[in-house]
């Protein structure tokens, strides 16, 4: 990136380098190896393919993947839908392929395999990084026993604009938590990568992908280089620091460069800067798009950018493939790159022992892990843990016993869309639908189900068939929002709000009287106003997975206190996005007395706050908040500052709290956010149980991108509140000191 804003001296090394995926015996082994390889060889090492199953992107190429193995210039396939294709296509390349160079076999294992948790975005909504690290553990140890080496994923992209379909893949808005969850996730997939029922984790979308303009995918991204550190590349640092193997490049640009032609971004921030010490790969195709984004005339051109830039492996463009060679025989490329960049590939393959024995992740007798009970278990747990409660009026929920309940909607008995997207290796007939699980909680002569109408449109006598059920029952519980493919790659929404036909049985539903209890099947923020006055009770329950009804019916039995936070703030109107709670004051900031200054930072038809703040979410319990101690009121630049408060669980039932910190520096070189997340502790608290919870603030958690374009803190006075939600009130102040 030349000439770039984004560029920094060599010698500014800001950031701790991260955990090493490779051993220096591996670089050695490998470099030893590439001695003895041709030129295309060595390029094939660069080459993956799609070697049938999902079709995740345009695919274009009429290639023979086997043929390739065979002659040694495809070096990983992806996304292969069986055990014996994947013991096939090693066999190839080990036993037919000249130098016998094993296969590195990936696959998009977004949220589970075949046991499929919540998406991501509600995992991240349980505030529970070991419930994020169980998701990654099960997802390896079932994958891998389908032969899987490498998965794509954790998405870290910051994201606050949930038109962008993706948002569901990732945890939200925030890059504390966001980090928190992709470290997490980077420790259960990879483990330790010499166990065979671990897998490599791929660091993506690197970098920025979260912030497309309009909320539209694949599209520009432009921000200052301030924004991008303090805001969207923390998550992506603590994936790498927590070892992460590999990492991908996004489709976006980011300073007027594509990320997948962007030196900077990979090599100079990546390499250079953060430490990293294994091998990129794109996302599909990406060398190829470098044409349409007019920074390349031709396939040669585009293959000569990306590798100049430091990618090491090009996901299905072929570029790689038809002109790499032709560019070191032209002097375009020294041989010397494609060297370095082969190593470090290799170097990955000998860390997984494949080289030792390229049948390690071969063993069809692990398949039988599928749907293993402690996985359902994990499963289930995980999604109960991640419904929100949004509304509870009059304490509809939990249920009374001996209830009878109408279960109405279009998502309330739907298999696929209760899994989410992102789940090319489930089963649909292995999920309990909701329907499933209240017949097998309450009994099924106490559930009365009807569709009411498609998740679009109006279904012929739907609305009066849900009425009836209504009538007889004594609580409706409707399943609304929006269908699976509505979230995930390639879904971007310009509104937010529930459609017509789901809205119309909905208020049909409310003129009963019964009371109405509705479940919010989505992978994004919506808007809800009007939903909200309708209903009694809103329970977001996000895409559950496969244990959907179980999770539910534990939730809304009253078995399970629901504990879900949000990760994302949920707008009145699609038209305050973006909507954050970390944004920054500005000279003119917004008068909320309650007296209305036209001159300030506001909208003349709504307010600025937003429908559901960020970290909010209600419990069958109430907590209160007291004793707010700043154990350290004053500390030196380095120093921790530790933070108590007390905590007690106010209602009558037992129930986990999500104890939040929130953090302002008053004064500093640079506008900074209102408040940002500092620290989250989940807690478990009997009724009437109060307990002392304890935060320590490390001086990374109070550095920013300071005025001097480097990346630590600066003395000056900080306010902090510890609380329920962003929203929170109880504080104290600390100073740091030079």
């Amino acid at each position: 990136m030349k000439n770039s804003i984004f560029t920094v001296l060599a010698a500014l090394v800001l950031y701790p380098a991260g955990a090493q995926p490779v051993t220096p015996q591996d670089r050695r082994r490998a470099a030893e190896l590439v001695e003895r390889m041709t030129l295309d060889e060595k390029i094939g090492q660069l080459v993956q393919q799609r070697g049938g199953g999902a079709v995740t992107g345009p695919d274009k190429t009429e290639l023979s993947v086997e043929r390739l193995v065979r002659e040694g210039r495809c070096g990983s396939v992806f996304n292969i839908k069986s055990f014996e294709e994947t013991e096939r296509l090693q066999r190839i390349a080990v036993e037919e392929s000249r130098l016998g160079i094993p296969l590195l076999i990936g696959a998009d294992v977004i949220h589970g395999f075949r046991t499929i948790f919540p998406i991501n975005l509600a995992v991240a909504a349980s505030w529970d990084p070991a419930a994020a690290e169980s998701l990654a553990r099960v997802s390896a140890r079932e994958a891998s026993a389908m032969g899987i080496h490498w998965t794509f994923s954790p998405m870290c992209d910051v994201s606050r604009d949930p038109r962008w379909g993706r948002v569901s893949e990732g945890a939200g808005e925030d890059p504390y938590l966001g980090a928190r969850v992709a470290e997490a996730m980077v420790r259960g997939y990879q483990g330790d990568l010499s166990d065979p029922s671990s897998v490599l984790a791929c660091v993506k979308h690197f970098a920025a992908y979260g912030a497309p303009q309009a909320g539209r995918e694949y599209h520009a991204v432009d921000m200052s280089e301030r924004v991008f550190r303090d805001s969207y590349l923390p998550p992506y640092r603590a994936a790498l620091d927590a070892g992460a193997a590999t990492v991908m490049t996004s489709f976006n640009d980011l300073d007027g460069v594509p990320a997948t032609a962007n030196r900077w971004l990979m090599r100079d921030l990546l390499r250079d800067e953060l430490g990293f010490g294994g091998f990129v790969v794109t996302d599909y195709g990406t060398i190829g798009e470098l044409k349409a984004h007019g920074v390349a005339g031709d396939d040669a051109q585009a293959a000569e950018l990306a590798l100049r830039a430091g990618v090491n492996m090009d996901m299905m463009s072929a570029a790689y493939l038809f002109h790499a060679a032709e560019l070191v025989r032209e002097g375009r490329i020294p041989e010397s790159l494609i060297d370095s960049l082969c190593r470090e590939v290799l170097a990955v393959k000998f860390r997984l022992g494949l080289f030792d024995d390229p049948f390690r992740y071969q063993a069809k007798e692990r398949e039988k892990c599928y749907y293993a009970p402690e996985h359902l278990d994990a499963a289930r747990r995980v999604a109960r843990s991640s419904m929100v409660l949004l509304e509870n009026r009059g304490g509809v929920l939990p249920l009374k016993k001996g209830s009878r309940i109408a279960l109405v909607g279009p998502f309330a008995d739907s298999r696929w869309d209760l899994i989410g997207s992102w789940v090319h290796f489930a089963e649909a007939g292995r999920t309990s639908t909701f329907l499933d699980g209240l017949r097998a909680r309450f009994g099924a002569d106490r559930v009365t189900y009807a569709r009411g109408c498609d998740p679009h449109k109006a279904l012929e006598g739907g609305i009066s068939e849900a009425v009836a059920a209504a009538a007889k029952s004594d609580v409706v519980l409707v399943a609304l929002g929006l269908k699976a493919g509505e979230s995930g790659e390639a879904a971007s929404l310009a509104s937010l709000a529930l459609p017509d036909a789901q809205r119309d049985l909905l208020e049909s539903l409310k003129q009963t009287g019964k009371p109405i209890v509705v479940l919010l099947v989505t992978g994004r923020p919506m808007e809800l106003a009007r939903e909200a006055e309708l209903a009694d009770a809103l329970l977001l329950t996000w895409y559950p997975g496969t244990m959907a009804g179980e999770a539910l019916a534990d939730v809304v039995s009253g078995d399970y206190n629901p504990s879900g936070r949000l990760p994302m703030t949920f707008p009145r109107t699609v038209g305050q996005i973006p909507i954050h709670y970390d944004m920054k004051s500005t000279g003119r900031p917004a008068d909320e007395s309650g007296k209305p200054n036209k001159y300030t930072s506001r909208y003349l038809d709504v307010p600025n706050s937003p429908q559901y703040c960020f970290g909010y979410g209600l419990s069958y319990t109430t907590f209160g908040y007291s004793d707010l101690r700043v154990l350290t009121p004053e500390t030196a630049v380095g120093g921790e500052v530790r933070v108590s408060v007390r905590v007690t669980n106010t209602g009558g039932r037992d129930g986990e709290e999500v104890v939040q910190l929130y953090v302002r520096d008053l004064l500093s070189g640079v506008t900074r956010p209102v408040r940002e997340l500092k620290g989250f502790r989940k807690v478990m608290l009997r009724a009437g149980e109060s307990r002392e919870v304890t935060f320590t603030l490390t001086p990374d958690d109070l550095s920013f991108w300071r005025l001097d374009k480097k990346w630590g803190q600066e003395p000056g006075d900080y306010h902090v509140w510890v609380g329920h939600d962003s929203d929170c009130t109880l504080g104290g102040s600390f100073r740091i000191t030079e």
